[in-house]
């Protein structure tokens, strides 16, 4: 689906100053917003567009390029993955929200409906630091890891092999144990998990003798995590029971945030890769070819007799790969011209004839 034009959704020329587009951005937002009875889709639309058009850089790449030049501004979020790299079951989060926020909405583990014991292990947190080609190609990691895991032992059963399980002399099998106190308004009762069978009901004949009853042990796990192509800093990957283990219930699950360093030369915004170029005077006013550094590898750039200072060039296909679909966002080249602090008298000499017949071209134009 083709996007529309930031200015037709503000509703202001291509020519509106910062102030213009602030009062339509605030008009528009109200008029959208869902909790006034808007169309959600219509009010992020409205946000995207303000988001490029209010930074003067964006809005000028905007303007020259078009949505290729702003990297598909405004694609924060959440999204998910199921299944990406054959065996491994993952999910990212992209938005701009804590861990903790992320943790708080996937964290499980709490007591079942019939006990107290978890019906599944302990959600664990990383953290892996890639490089900027990494996070842009993406790349295999290999994670070591100290994790409770199923007791090699018993496999989980809390017994020692060659013994089963028996009711639990304590809560009689029932997980929660009642507790009767005396007061002045007479006898309360209180029921709580039990404290030996921990509210499974029941307990080892004979307690393994590697757990000691609990049913996992800590040991070191290597895991293989897939880091796709296009994958930005703060993104965080889950991967499904590979957290720590608990007995009788299922794995919790292993959440990576990524940290991408940063690059001595590029920088990234969405899908797009900036980076600047330095050209001397005389090849800005004739123009001619340059050699660019991209993460593809140096690549050779025409430069347009007469090129100003801060222009930009669009390289296509040597941005970062769209982490929802094909293809890649291209690599934005910003041109400064470096004026010589020092020149020799014969430099200046053409110069100032430079100056001479560039001033009579001038008046030549005028009467002419």
């Amino acid at each position: 689906m083709a996007q529309r034009d930031y200015y037709e959704i503000l509703g202001v020329p291509r020519n509106a100053s910062a102030d213009e587009i602030k009062k339509a951005f605030r008009r528009a937002a109200i008029e959208s917003h869902p909790d006034r009875g808007g169309d959600e889709a219509k009010f992020k639309e409205v946000n995207e567009a303000y988001e490029v058009l209010k930074d003067p850089a964006k809005r000028q790449r905007y303007d020259q390029f078009g949505h290729a030049g702003v990297g598909g501004a405004g694609s924060g979020g959440f999204s998910g993955f199921e299944g990406f790299g054959g065996a491994q079951n993952i999910n990212f989060d992209f938005g701009d929200l804590g861990l903790g926020d992320i943790f708080n909405s996937f964290f499980g583990g709490g007591p079942s409906g019939r006990a107290g014991r978890p019906d599944r292990g302990r959600d664990v947190e990383t953290r892996v630091e890639i490089s900027f080609e990494q996070a842009v190609f993406g790349t295999d990691v290999d994670l070591s890891l100290n994790l409770e895991d199923v007791c090699s032992h018993c496999k989980g059963t809390t017994a020692e092999p060659g013994y089963g399980l028996k009711r639990c002399d304590t809560c009689g099998g029932s997980g929660q144990v009642v507790r009767v106190t005396h007061t002045v308004f007479g006898n309360i009762q209180q029921a709580s998990i039990c404290p030996t069978c921990h509210g499974s009901g029941k307990v080892p004949e004979k307690e393994c003798s590697v757990c000691h009853g609990k049913g996992t042990q800590a040991k070191q796990q290597r895991i293989s995590l897939k880091v796709p192509a296009g994958i930005d800093d703060g993104a965080t990957i889950r991967l499904r029971e590979h957290g720590e283990a608990t007995a009788g219930g299922k794995k919790g699950d292993l959440f990576v945030n990524i940290r991408v360093k940063p690059h001595k030369k590029f920088t990234r915004e969405g899908d797009l890769i900036l980076s600047d170029e330095h050209i001397d005077m005389v090849t800005a006013a004739l123009g001619g070819d340059l050699s660019v550094d991209t993460v593809d590898g140096p690549v050779t750039m025409r430069i347009s007799p007469g090129t100003q200072s801060h222009s930009d060039f669009k390289l296509s296909g040597h941005g970062v790969p769209h982490l929802r679909g094909s293809g890649r966002g291209p690599h934005i080249v910003t041109i400064i011209v470096d004026t010589p602090l020092k020149i020799s008298r014969e430099q200046q000499e053409l110069l100032r004839q430079f100056a001479d017949l560039d001033e009579q071209k001038n008046r030549k134009g005028f009467w002419h």
